[in-house]
């Protein structure tokens, strides 16, 4: 097959998520948002739920249909025996108030929950269903702006400082010294919804307080927390993910450094925008601040206990003008790509690629324009050159 049968525009999937932006996506994209919807989410990828359309010479087809006419030629021999299907996802995210806590299962965990609820008879779709399919769900983000998640638990001597430094907490922290983290969380995470408001109240009440006084900042706790409650009228019932608000890493990441989260790792996104690329999976276990299904003890199955440092990817150089974000799992690889003026970016696709530009413009084999926004699919064995008269900044996602 000839290279420029390998090439094509690809367009993807917009979700449309209460907790995202109303104008990243929809600039990034060039498309009006005249009702100002949430633009959350743009999905690159195979999902079942929302494949990518790939623009041909025999007119559009969906990346899915295009995989699963000639698997072995679209994915390669090697990827199809292996993975059965494209593995990764690529997404741009706008977050712009924060997602649920949450955490992802180990592939053999996911097989068993999923074949556990299929034999219960619960349908894909059920609102209470935790593994919508029989994968993990590792994933890495690449900020894109000044990005703030939550990411694993504090270390012992942080979380310890915490739960003395909150007056409220002082309680927890014998129970912390002698149980540890699951005890800790597990304790907190099972509170029936009363104690949870006795232990809280004071504690939203106070930074809600602190923060319209200037005195929190994003490094705070305390600043998220009254966030989620600055358009609130009157608190009754407070949802128990501010423990974990408290208890995790508050980590900040700059436009172009990364952060991995694998199996077992707690985690929630705060603000920002990013690039995620992960495993082509829907499996989420969740543990509050979110309307969606809460499962604690599904949840307090799988998470790791224990305290991390976070760990930023600040990018390996494999080539001028391109750095690595090294991912500890087969499913995906993420690259940036900086061109400037008199610099050409010359390759050929191992397996099949998804490129989207962020920043600035480029010319395709000298050409095919392609704009901020615009991605391309390229697959096995397609010989590309990638040229810009400017700065511009592209991701590549790939196997």
């Amino acid at each position: 097959m000839p290279t420029s049968n390998k090439i094509f525009k690809l367009n993807g999937v917009i979700q449309h998520y209460a907790w995202g932006g109303n104008t990243y996506i929809p600039n990034l994209l060039g498309v009006e948002n005249f009702s100002e919807k949430p633009f959350a989410e743009y999905w690159m990828g195979a999902h079942p739920s929302a494949s990518a359309i790939l623009e041909t010479n025999d007119g559009p087809i969906s990346l899915t249909d295009l995989i699963n006419k000639d698997p072995e030629t679209v994915l390669t021999k090697a990827v199809y025996d292996r993975f059965g299907e494209l593995p990764y996802l690529l997404k741009v995210l706008d977050v712009k108030q924060m997602l649920s806590i949450q955490v992802h299962p180990t592939k053999e965990e996911a097989e068993k929950g999923f074949d556990k609820e299929a034999a219960a008879g619960l349908p894909i779709n059920a609102p209470n269903r935790n593994y919508k399919d029989r994968n993990h769900k590792p994933e890495v983000m690449v900020a894109l702006s000044d990005f703030w998640l939550l990411h694993g638990f504090k270390e012992k001597n942080l979380l310890e400082k915490t739960l003395t430094d909150v007056q409220e907490f002082n309680i927890l922290l014998p129970l912390f010294k002698m149980d540890g983290y699951q005890g800790l969380y597990q304790f907190v995470m099972e509170l029936a919804q009363p104690e949870v408001n006795s232990f809280l109240m004071s504690v939203v009440k106070r930074v809600i307080r602190q923060k319209k006084e200037g005195e929190l900042s994003k490094s705070d706790p305390g600043w998220w927390v009254a966030q989620l409650f600055e358009n609130v009228d009157q608190i009754i019932n407070i949802d128990r993910g501010v423990f974990s608000i408290y208890f995790f890493n508050i980590v900040n990441v700059q436009p172009g450094e990364g952060v991995f989260q694998g199996a077992g790792l707690p985690h929630a996104y705060l603000e920002g925008q990013n690039i995620e690329l992960m495993a082509n999976s829907d499996n989420v276990l969740r543990g509050g601040l979110t309307p969606k299904y809460i499962d604690v003890p599904e949840l307090l199955k799988h998470i790791v206990f224990e305290g991390i440092v976070p760990n930023i990817l600040k990018g390996n150089e494999i080539r001028i003008g391109e750095k690595l974000y090294p991912c500890p799992v087969p499913d995906f690889a993420i690259s940036k790509i900086e061109l400037v003026a008199k610099r050409t970016y010359t390759n050929t696709s191992e397996g099949l690629e998804i490129i989207i530009v962020t920043a600035g413009g480029a010319i395709l084999n000298n050409s095919i324009v392609l704009k901020r926004g615009e991605a391309i699919c390229l697959l096995p064995d397609a010989e590309y050159k990638l040229e810009s008269s400017g700065l511009c900044t592209l991701f590549k996602a790939f196997i």
